[in-house]
């Protein structure tokens, strides 16, 4: 592959990238109890509800509901629950009483027209059993009290269930079936090892992308090659040097404008998302991950077998190309391509990941920052960048932005694949445990650097700064997890964690070692690597 063409190629997909800087878990919902009544008799934990459903005697496929804040609380394990048939209330919206008989039966009602609570009396008047109120989406709103409700008296279970569910039973029921429903709500583990598998993904990733660099100097006999600091060789040498490795510095007015693509794309999936729009930055996901694992296989290739390179081809318009890469390349796109055309089966997220993995190590090799300074502007960016499209979109759109795209709302089913994600093993819900691209590329390009200041510093393990800033990447990721728990799986800015974790590490480290200045002001001057975002 020619190099120009896969610069370009890494560059263009690092602005996809960074949109997605989120954390986030399974089955995420809104929040709708911002102005919820606290009282005794209203004051439920939020219950995650499985539905176990029959039709005509025979077991299909469980649903997933939300308890509400009022009403009884469901068991905890399916043989201590009971089952049920379901009824439709009449009239449907159950805001009057019911002219149909819902004496031990699971009352079905649309959601509006009146409070929950008033909808919940009515199915208990009328003998029900329990009630779930069929949503006006997808989504699984929180079912809370108003301040006039001060002296309800629940005592069955109501559940919100998603439109599609309540129109897969309305229409089985039309057509003459008897369904049955049993309802139950299995505990949650506190942490699943899934997450543990992820926290390594993450730091593992960015750990081999700081080495790397010294594993391919080894490999070319440069073990005295020190990627940070002025070459002595003339300027041309120089460049010409740049110009093979295919890196960049990034400088202040570049991060900043880096972070404002990030957005405007951003912006884009969000008012244009569709089946199409995912499908292009899954291309293009194929091509930079292909890509990317095709440089990573020639490299550990070259280390284990150091003459198989020394084989080259003339092919036009590439000009002089290795065997060995001509070998690998059809191997990383038939890979990519496998992926994209399996992309939903169970196994998939292996290949998301391995792809992803080696795409981002690619990318921290190509872009770099020269110094503290530069560092400070593009994770303070990053940093409001995650904040604002989480926490403070949802007060201008209704909803998070950053939530609704990494949840791939209006997309057809498709989900955007700048994500390393992992299945959940042990929790009884399913779903995914994931950490957005940006998450990792951000702090990454930082602990990069302070591998590479070390070397050049010739600094130790403990005097230097990469390992602190590993051991606070690390402990940033924590925090996101513990946010993630505290806020019942709402989608987390792990930035707001991770920026603090490791820019404030180097930043405190750097001041009390009397390093600050020469951190903040290194490489500013007789730099000469390409800067595609900005002249240095």
């Amino acid at each position: 592959m020619a190099s120009s063409s896969a610069a370009a190629i890494r560059l263009v997909f690092l602005h996809f990238l960074v949109i997605s800087s989120l954390t986030s878990s399974a089955y995420e919902f809104p929040h709708g109890d911002r102005l919820a009544h606290k009282s005794a008799s209203c004051n439920n934990n939020f219950q995650l509800v499985k539905l176990m459903m029959w039709v005509n005697d025979t077991k299909v496929e469980s649903v997933v509901g939300l308890g509400a804040a009022f009403g009884a609380l469901l068991p905890a394990h399916a043989d201590n629950a009971l089952r049920y048939p379901a009824a439709f209330a009449n009239p449907l919206n159950c805001c009057s009483s019911s002219t149909s008989n819902l004496s031990n039966s699971i009352a079905l009602s649309t959601r509006g027209d009146c409070a929950f609570t008033l909808k919940a009396e009515v199915a208990e008047s009328g003998g029900a059993s329990g009630l779930l109120v069929i949503n006006d989406n997808e989504d699984l709103y929180k079912m809370v009290c108003s301040e006039n409700d001060t002296s309800i008296n629940i005592t069955i279970p109501v559940v919100m269930i998603a439109k599609s569910t309540g129109e897969t039973m309305k229409q089985l029921m039309l057509a003459g079936s008897q369904v049955e429903l049993l309802l139950y709500s299995p505990n949650r583990p506190l942490v699943d090892i899934s997450v543990i598998f992820l926290w390594l993904m993450a730091v593992g990733t960015i750990v081999c992308a700081s080495l790397w660099s010294e594993f391919i100097a080894s490999e070319q006999g440069h073990e005295s090659y020190d990627q940070l600091a002025p070459k002595v060789s003339s300027a041309a040498e120089s460049v010409k040097d740049d110009s093979a490795k295919e890196v960049f510095d990034i400088n202040a007015s570049g991060a900043v404008v880096f972070v404002i693509v990030a957005s405007v794309f951003l912006m884009l999936l969000y008012f244009f998302m569709s089946a199409w729009f995912i499908w292009v930055l899954i291309v293009l996901f194929c091509i930079g991950g292909s890509e990317g694992m095709h440089a990573c296989l020639v490299t550990v290739i070259l280390r284990i077998f150091k003459s198989s390179g020394n084989k080259k081809v003339n092919l036009p318009c590439l000009g002089e190309v290795t065997v060995l890469s001509m070998v690998v390349l059809p191997f990383c796109l038939a890979f990519a391509i496998f992926w994209a055309a399996n992309q939903h089966v169970s196994y998939a997220w292996v290949g998301q990941d391995v792809l992803g993995i080696c795409l981002m190590i690619t990318v921290l090799q190509m872009a770099r920052l020269p110094n503290i300074k530069v560092a400070s502007v593009l994770l303070s960016c990053a940093f409001v960048y995650d904040i604002f499209w989480v926490f403070v979109s949802p007060l201008i759109f209704n909803e998070s932005v950053m939530i609704a795209v990494a949840r791939g709302d209006n997309s057809g089913g498709e989900a955007i694949p700048m994500l390393l994600r992992i299945p959940r093993f042990f929790d009884p819900w399913g779903g995914y445990d994931m950490i957005g691209f940006g998450d990792i590329l951000f702090p990454g390009l930082l602990v990069a650097f302070a591998f590479r200041y070390d070397r050049s510093s010739k600094k130790g393990t403990l005097n230097g700064y990469f390992l602190w800033l590993t051991i606070g990447y690390g402990i940033g990721l924590v925090l996101t997890y513990v946010g993630l728990y505290l806020m019942d799986g709402h989608g987390q800015p792990a930035l707001l964690y991770l920026v603090p974790c490791t820019l404030g590490v180097i930043i405190v480290l750097g001041w009390l070692r009397g390093e600050l200045k020469h951190l903040w002001d290194y490489g500013s001057s007789g730099s000469l690597s390409r800067d595609p975002l900005g002249e240095a």
